[in-house]
């Protein structure tokens, strides 16, 4: 729920031209990432350890791809590896560089309540997604429900708070289950049928169709036999 939810918010905000900021962990952090390059929007990364550094490991492909479409910003020199201390001290500056701090999810001593604990500081807006009131991965953020925060429902709530009228926005037309996956792969560059293929497993049959649903709306072109995203006129 957290991932799926952190990715929307992500693609979304991106979308109507919001910077995306995050920490770049595995989960939430990753999945907002993913939602902004998804949208070819802008995101930051700020790492707990020297930029320098692929942490997690799993994460070292998303963080080249930040590296190369948004930026990778840490306090902490070349070759400083992580460790547990260092995060608190990047939370503190991801809320300082977000005129807005959303928590998707939180356990009771999360480290993203320390996030918003420093943005509340700063006197900045702070977010919260409501939970499963029986779900641990909740009760951080119910509870900064329970404290004030604003309650958000859809990324319609952030864009309110800077004034952007949905008139304002880049829209980006709206399209079936199997073209949003093609979609979302072709977030990573530009990919043949084949290779679209065997990381959506959509048949022949189905990804045509979902390639020509693409190109008919605008958001993919063909050339010399690979298929690349197109973003919408904004």
């Amino acid at each position: 729920y957290g991932a799926q939810v952190a990715r929307m918010l992500g693609r979304e905000l991106a979308a109507a031209g919001l910077v995306v900021v995050s920490g770049l962990a595995r989960g939430v952090d990753g999945e907002a990432h993913r939602g902004a390059l998804e949208a070819e929007g802008l995101t930051v990364a700020v790492l707990g350890c020297g930029i320098d550094r692929d942490y997690p490991a799993a994460h070292a492909e998303l963080g080249r791809r930040i590296r190369e479409r948004g930026l990778i910003v840490s306090e902490y020199e070349p070759g400083v590896e992580p460790a547990p201390w260092r995060f608190p001290a990047r939370n503190r500056i991801i809320a300082g560089l977000a005129a807005a701090t959303v928590i998707v999810e939180a356990r009771e001593r999360s480290g993203a309540l320390i996030t918003a604990d420093f943005a509340l500081e700063d006197g900045r807006e702070v977010f919260a997604v409501p939970g499963e009131i029986t779900g641990s991965l909740a009760t951080g953020t119910n509870r900064l429900l329970r404290q004030g925060a604003t309650p958000l429902t859809s990324a319609e709530d952030v864009l309110e708070l800077f004034g952007l009228a949905a008139s304002q926005r880049r829209q980006a037309p709206s399209v079936g289950a199997n073209a949003g996956a093609v979609l979302g792969q072709l977030a990573d560059g530009a990919a043949t049928a084949d290779e679209l293929a065997r990381a959506t497993g959509l048949e022949p049959g189905p990804l045509a169709a979902a390639l020509a649903e693409l190109e008919l709306v605008g958001l993919a072109t063909e050339a010399a036999g690979r298929y690349r995203r197109v973003m919408p006129p904004g």
